[in-house]
C-alpha cells in the first residue's frame, strides 16, 4: 500500500517541516496524539529510504524502591 501526505512549514525562521499522518497509517501503526514515532534513514541501490516506526516507550524499571525513613 502507498499513501502519501503533503509537506508543509513547521515554523517560520526554521528548516523543519511538518506533514500529516495519513488515516491508513495511523490505523496501521496504531498511533495516537502524543505517540512518539522512530526514523531511521538509510541508502538502497542509490534511492533514499527513511523507515518510520512508532518508538517503543521507554522501560520502566522493575526493582522493587526502598522505603524511605522518617
Amino acid at each position: 500500500m502507498s499513501l502519501e501526505s503533503t509537506v508543509g512549514i513547521a515554523k517560520i525562521g526554521t528548516k523543519s517541516l511538518r506533514a500529516t499522518v495519513p488515516e491508513g497509517i495511523v490505523a496501521f501503526l496504531g498511533i495516537q496524539s502524543g505517540d512518539k514515532l522512530a526514523w531511521t534513514m538509510d541508502i538502497q541501490n542509490e534511492e533514499r529510504i527513511v523507515i518510520v516506526r512508532k518508538a517503543k516507550p521507554p522501560e520502566v524499571s522493575k526493582q522493587p524502591t526502598k522505603a524511605k525513613r522518617k
